[in-house]
C-alpha cells in the first residue's frame, strides 16, 4: 500500500447537535464533520484522494482522469487536487452539457479541469478510452473507491473513536461504497448504518466486495432512493431543512441529505437506538445544492 498523501486538516472536527437529536428523538446525536476536510470545499473524498493521488504519483502519473454525475461532489476535489498537486485533471461526466454552468460544475472549471460530455456513452468506458490516449494518466474509478483507497476510511474510523470511544453507530451515505467498507473494517458491521443514495445497482454486494464480512451483515438502508440518484426527493429535502433550521447544518440533496433523511425514518422506526450515541458522517457536498434549484 501507497503511504497517503496529506491533502486535508485532520482530525476533522466531531460535534453535538442537541436540537436535531430532539427532533429526532435520540439521546445523543454527534457530527462528524468531514465536511470541513479542507481541500476544495471539503468532504469524504479528500480522505480517498490521499491515496488515490499517492498511486499516481507512484506511477508517474502526470494527469488525473475520472468520472461522475454533473455535480459529483469527487469530481469536484479531484480537480482541486490535481490543482493543489501541478497535475491536468480531466472529468468525463454523465449527459450533455448544461446551457450554464452551476454548483459543482462551476467549481470544476475553476479549479483548470478539462471536462468531456459523455452524452449517450457510457461515462465509465468513455474514462477508459481517455485515459488510454493520455500519456501518463492515472484513472480513478467512480467515486474515487479502490482496495487502497478504503483504507482512508480505515483511517477516519480510528480518528472518531479516539474523539468518541462509546459513540454505538455511525451513520453513512452509500454510494461507490469505499466510506461505508473503510468504517466497517475498523468497526465491525453493528456498529455502521449505511444509506443507499442509488449510485449502484446492489449496494451490499459493492460494499460487501470490499470487506472480509458476507454482504448479509451489512446494514444499509435502500429506502431514500426515490427516482434514482441524480433525482432530488421530498424526504432528502425535508431533512436539509430541518438540518439547517436545528444545528445551522448544511447538508446536500444526493449524499448527506439522503443519509439524514435515511437516519429520520430509522428514528420514527426504531430501527436505531434511542438511548445510545448515533454519530451523523458529514461527507460534504454542500455546492451540489446550489445546482438544484428546485430545492
Amino acid at each position: 500500500m501507497v503511504t497517503p498523501l496529506t491533502l486535508g486538516a485532520w482530525p476533522t472536527p466531531l460535534e453535538r447537535a442537541p436540537r436535531l437529536a430532539a427532533a429526532l428523538g435520540l439521546r445523543e446525536l454527534w457530527i462528524k464533520r468531514d465536511d470541513l476536510a479542507g481541500l476544495g470545499g471539503g468532504g469524504n473524498k479528500v480522505r480517498k484522494l490521499q491515496y488515490t493521488c499517492a498511486e499516481a504519483f507512484a506511477a508517474g502519473a502526470h494527469t488525473l482522469i475520472t468520472t461522475g454525475a454533473p455535480q459529483s461532489n469527487h469530481c469536484r476535489l479531484t480537480a482541486a487536487a490535481a490543482a493543489r498537486l501541478g497535475l491536468r485533471c480531466v472529468l468525463v461526466l454523465a449527459g450533455y452539457e448544461p446551457p450554464a454552468l452551476a454548483g459543482n460544475l462551476i467549481l470544476d472549471t475553476l479549479a483548470g479541469a478539462e471536462i468531456v460530455w459523455a452524452g449517450d456513452e457510457s461515462p465509465t468506458r468513455l474514462a477508459q478510452a481517455e485515459a488510454a490516449r493520455h500519456d501518463g494518466a492515472h484513472l480513478i474509478p467512480f467515486g474515487g473507491t479502490t482496495p487502497g483507497s478504503v483504507q482512508a476510511y480505515v483511517d477516519c474510523a480510528k480518528e472518531l473513536v479516539g474523539q468518541l470511544p462509546d459513540f454505538d453507530r455511525v451513520v453513512v451515505a452509500v454510494g461507490s461504497g469505499g466510506t461505508m467498507a473503510g468504517l466497517v473494517r475498523e468497526l465491525g458491521p453493528e456498529r455502521v448504518y449505511g444509506v443507499d443514495v442509488g449510485a449502484v445497482a446492489d449496494p451490499h454486494a459493492t460494499v460487501g466486495a470490499l470487506l472480509p464480512v458476507p454482504p448479509s451483515a451489512l446494514t444499509i438502508d435502500q429506502s431514500q432512493v426515490g427516482r434514482g440518484y441524480a433525482a432530488f426527493t421530498e424526504p432528502a429535502r425535508d431533512a436539509i431543512k430541518l438540518a439547517a433550521r436545528t444545528e445551522g447544518l448544511f447538508l446536500d440533496p444526493t449524499y448527506t441529505g439522503r443519509a439524514l433523511a435515511g437516519l429520520i425514518a430509522a428514528g420514527r422506526g426504531d430501527g436505531l437506538t434511542r438511548t445510545g450515541r448515533v454519530v451523523f458522517l458529514h461527507t460534504g457536498g454542500l455546492p451540489g445544492l446550489f445546482g438544484h434549484p428546485e430545492l
